[in-house]
């Protein structure tokens, strides 16, 4: 990994980083020069092997563990990584949680367990992000195209990430203030996770019609996002190219419709 230039200098913060999209964001923004603060809630392991791989290609970045559905973790995980980097200059709200489940069988604790990390969560490391931000800075949030979709049984989930698109068209002018943006992101099926909720997105009407065959026929690309592909966007919003841009979700989602 070499860096570039692009993001020199830069401490940025990525929640949900030791994994997945989380992962290829930060191996992306390391690759671009930012020294990245990789979070991760439980597998210390698989963070601190990223972090390992970062550092062997000349990148810096450190490991910190918080659970960032508890807001007084986000505010705490913030401070850990100014203290360690010197400050923070931007941040990706990755970390989210999924769900598939009919009306009837949704429950209180599903919908707290669902709008604590997806909702809370991200308001409050953006909160915390934010205060440390003393120079300007710029965020990206987790949205997801499933907000303008009808996806079977996903309505919980969807409902949590409207709320995010709603909330960086909201922060935009006040953060614009602060010489702050905000934007959110919104990936489409995505390898990584899609392989374990597939069949979810399957009607019962079309079970007998192969997943590969759904995908041709609902996507313009006919194929899964690569974590890599989401990561290029959201190093985009992070970028000076992106100057002008502040409270939109983006959609990246290969055409889905």
């Amino acid at each position: 990994m070499t860096p570039t230039s692009t993001l020199a200098g830069k401490r940025v913060l990525v929640t949900g980083g030791s994994r997945g999209i989380g992962a290829a964001i930060v191996r992306r923004l390391a690759s671009q020069g930012a020294a990245v603060a990789v979070n991760y809630r439980s597998d210390q392991g698989v963070a601190d092997e990223l972090v390992g791989e970062l550092r062997d290609n000349g990148c810096a970045a450190s490991a910190f563990p918080a659970d960032i559905s508890d807001a007084a973790q986000a505010h705490e995980l913030v401070g850990a990584v100014v203290s360690e980097f010197g400050g923070l200059d931007l941040l990706v709200s990755n970390a989210g949680v999924e769900h598939f489940g009919a009306l009837e069988s949704i429950t209180q604790a599903d919908f707290d367990r669902l709008f604590q990390t997806n909702v809370a969560g991200q308001l409050f490391v953006t909160q915390a992000a934010v205060a440390a931000m003393t120079g300007g800075g710029r965020i990206v949030l987790s949205s997801s195209v499933s907000v303008r979709l009808a996806v079977y049984h996903h309505a919980l989930y969807a409902a949590s990430k409207a709320a995010i698109s709603a909330m960086v068209r909201n922060l935009a002018p006040e953060l614009a203030a602060r010489n702050i943006a905000i934007n959110a992101i919104a990936p489409g099926a995505t390898a990584t996770r899609m392989t374990e909720y597939a069949p979810h997105y399957i009607h019962p009407a079309l079970t007998d019609v192969p997943f590969d065959t759904l995908l041709r026929s609902m996507s313009a690309l006919g194929r899964l996002a690569q974590p890599d592909e989401i990561a290029a966007v959201v190093a985009f919003l992070l970028s000076p190219d992106a100057s002008y841009i502040t409270g939109t979700t983006i959609e990246a989602d290969g055409g889905w419709n």
